[in-house]
């Protein structure tokens, strides 16, 4: 879902309110970034994905997309002396058996295999809390460049069910979480994932703690819902559960940079049309577009039970 969501962040990047045009609309071929580090209890490899920008009324299918990936750069990911560089890989070239390992291992939900990111294959690069890590890109003709930090994690300290509200329900619960929120400032995001089904990003998939800072909080979770029309969304069972299913959760401490991304690109996907807002989506990429995120992570899996 995450990629989803970053495709849409392609040509969505603003909307308009008025005669008023953003720069954006009428700007340059880009280079558009999404690459992530993590440290986790389940822990990916380092992998970035390069793709050019679309223009912004712009029709998207799948050749655009297999046409939109950057290749032969050279990526480098750098911490204290360390260096990696990481290894191109399309789904494409590689052999049918290894497909499916290779996205799950990635977590990717993919219509196609034309798909192609380069990634840590020593995994040698591992992810740790409080450190900073650097990207280098390097294409024909631009140089990119982006820091990120992996904070401190932030772990969920207990998750329980809860009955829904309204009316009576024996099919359906609410997922409550209970966090104990560090004095400093922090930032969460976090993902859900059905009976294996793969994670997907809820609506609103992000949150600083500006109204708990540093106190003991309770909060829902909401099952992540794929991208519909307001329309065909049922009021009567949205972000709620269904009891029997193992669900797990994907629970995220970002630093600020990454936070930015994802909330002003969920404001700007959740308030389309004439009379919404202008937002640019922030960026911390140098030289491009797109976000290079450390993530601190940690896996919650039970069943959905009354």
């Amino acid at each position: 879902m995450r990629l989803l969501a970053f495709l849409l962040f392609l040509f969505i990047l603003l909307s308009c309110e008025e005669e008023f045009t953003p720069d954006i609309i009428t700007a340059s071929e880009e280079i558009v970034v999404e690459g992530y580090i993590e440290a986790s209890d389940r822990p990916r490899p380092t992998y970035v994905i390069l793709r050019k920008n679309f223009p912004f009324f712009s029709e998207l299918g799948p050749g655009q997309l297999a046409e939109s990936y950057i290749h032969d750069a050279e990526i480098i990911v750098s911490n204290n002396g360390q260096k990696v560089e990481l290894i191109e890989v399309c789904l494409s070239e590689l052999p049918e058996a290894l497909i499916d390992l290779v996205t799950s291992f990635l977590e990717l939900e993919l219509d196609t295999i034309e798909f192609c990111a380069y990634v840590d294959l020593s995994l040698s690069l591992n992810g740790e809390e409080g450190q900073t890590y650097d990207l280098s890109i390097k294409t024909v003709d631009k140089e990119l460049s982006a820091t990120t930090t992996i904070p401190f994690h932030v772990p969920i300290d207990s998750l329980w069910f809860v009955e829904p509200p309204g009316e009576p329900n024996d099919t359906l619960a609410q997922l409550r979480g209970f966090i104990y929120d560090p004095e400093e400032v922090n930032f969460y995001q976090y993902l859900t994932q059905v009976n294996l089904e793969g994670y997907q990003k809820p609506f609103a998939s992000v949150t600083d703690d500006r109204l708990f800072n540093g106190q003991a909080f309770q909060f829902p979770l909401q099952k992540a819902e794929p991208f519909v029309d307001a329309e065909e969304i049922d009021p009567a069972t949205f972000g709620l559960f269904r009891v029997g299913d193992d669900i797990s959760i994907r629970w995220m401490t970002l630093d600020q940079a990454h936070f930015d991304f994802w909330s002003t690109l969920e404001f700007n996907l959740s308030n389309q049309g004439p009379f919404s807002n202008y937002t640019r989506v922030r960026t911390n990429i140098e030289g491009g577009l797109g976000i290079w995120g450390g993530i601190a992570a940690s896996h919650y899996d039970l069943e959905v039970q009354k």
